[in-house]
């Protein structure tokens, strides 16, 4: 997290990446690489194999980026997706799976299913907007760790208050979003959080 990150307006840094501009590409790596990396790990449960996609996780996104449609979300989203879609097919490749094989398949299965099955476009259900409502706080951890994908150790390091404090805050910042999806009748929005704590 030492790295600081150079703030850009996101049209024009898909400009830079759409004109194959050597800079887009540092500025994206150097602003959403932490990021990606927490989402994909998760899935992959290796460090080594997560910083092999992560590489081909950027790979793509310079090569298709020009298949990015700002109408249909924002350029986290899209590179989001880029990068668990990348490391949903690096799992379910052979190659992974010859090397898991001594593992329980059963667990590398449900990671599979968990990820699929939580696959959801933040921007579309309106999430960002809703979290927004929360003290200051929470809404602070919240971002971090769902929409930017840190680890509650890392969010810990981030402000420099205890990981014990990061876990309540959250579970605080938790219960309040569902209270407030319920009151309104957003029962799916609930269910959502569910697969967050």
């Amino acid at each position: 997290m030492s790295k600081r990150k150079t703030i850009i307006a996101e049209d024009a840094l898909v400009v830079l990446l759409q004109s194959k501009d050597q800079r887009g590409f540092s500025i994206l790596y150097d602003n959403y690489s932490s990021a990606l990396y927490g989402v994909i790990l998760k899935i992959v449960r290796s460090e080594e194999i997560a910083a092999d996609v992560m590489q081909d996780s950027f790979v793509k996104i310079w090569k298709n980026i020009d298949g990015y449609n700002r109408s249909k979300g924002t350029l986290f989203t899209w590179i989001l997706n880029v990068a668990r879609n990348t490391a949903i097919d690096r799992i379910r490749s052979q190659e992974f799976q010859n090397s898991q094989r001594n593992q329980d398949i059963d667990s590398n299965i449900n990671v599979i299913d968990n990820q699929e099955n939580s696959q959801f476009d933040v921007d579309a259900i309106g999430l960002k907007k809703v979290v927004e409502n929360l003290r200051p706080e929470h809404q602070q951890m919240i971002e971090l760790l769902y929409f930017k994908g840190y680890t509650q150790a890392e969010v810990a390091d981030e402000f420099g208050i205890p990981l014990g404090t990061v876990k309540t805050r959250v579970k605080a910042a938790i219960v309040q979003l569902r209270q407030f999806f319920v009151q309104f009748g957003l029962v799916l929005l609930s269910a959502i959080l569910d697969k967050w704590i």
